[in-house]
């Protein structure tokens, strides 16, 4: 009998997951819809992992399928980000209480900016205990982090008129839209559809304005190694249910 899969970690490059991998025992792979997934044993739990490509389609695409195949019982998904925020700054560590498609906009017909037709919300959720789990594990590492809202869309952002639109549209008195990313609110949409309970951790890697070029190469595999440390230790520290 196959052991129940705990955790499904997705990461879109390969910078975001091999670590991971690495670290993994007892593992199979096996390659569905062009997606690789290893499953295997990680500090003393059973995880799938899977490099999806970077897009929403990608991403969602992988995401029903280690749904469907794996049946983990949370899903992370772990990377890296643009800031959006004054307080988050290159290094440290975005968690989203929520996720938004930023790219999604049927506001000509009268929708609110970012509202996902079929089941008519602008911002999901993550998961209550996934994200609390993250947080703790960021702050017991001594990482500076804030939480808020994700956005993604298909886009790498990188002009500052850009990132005001983001936070515009999506900052709200409740909470601050803190990063930016091409993955999260579709994997987000796949869970929330799913009743899967999800979160997503992103790491800062640069600035999402017109420095984003430069900075991207310097800092993605510093910010990287850090949500791949916040990972281990997430997955370490995870209590069964």
């Amino acid at each position: 009998m196959r052991q129940p899969v705990e955790i499904g970690i997705i990461g879109a490059m390969s910078i975001e997951i091999d670590a991971l991998r690495a670290a993994m025992t007892d593992t199979a792979t096996e390659e569905i819809g062009g997606i690789t997934f290893v499953i295997g044993d990680l500090r003393g739990h059973r995880v799938v992992t899977a490099k999806c490509g970077i897009g929403k389609v990608f991403a969602a695409m992988c995401t029903q399928t280690m749904i469907l195949r794996y049946a983990p019982a949370a899903i992370v998904n772990s990377g890296v980000a643009g800031t959006l925020s004054e307080h988050l700054s290159i290094g440290q560590v975005a968690i989203a209480e929520q996720v938004v498609q930023h790219d999604m906009d049927t506001s000509p017909i009268g929708d609110p900016v970012g509202l996902i037709s079929g089941i008519n919300e602008v911002f999901l959720p993550t998961d209550r205990r996934v994200t609390d789990r993250l947080a703790a594990c960021v702050a017991e590492m001594g990482i500076p982090h804030r939480r808020g809202t994700i956005a993604s869309g298909d886009q790498f952002i990188c002009r500052t008129a850009d990132k005001d639109r983001i936070r515009s549209n999506f900052t709200t008195p409740e909470r601050e839209v803190i990063a930016c990313e091409m993955e999260g609110a579709s994997i987000g949409q796949v869970c929330y559809v799913n009743k899967t309970p999800y979160g997503i951790l992103r790491a800062i890697s640069d600035g999402g304005d017109e420095q984003a070029f430069a900075d991207y190469p310097t800092f993605l595999a510093a910010a990287a190694k850090a949500a791949t440390e916040v990972m281990l230790r997430f997955v370490e520290t995870w209590e069964k249910d």
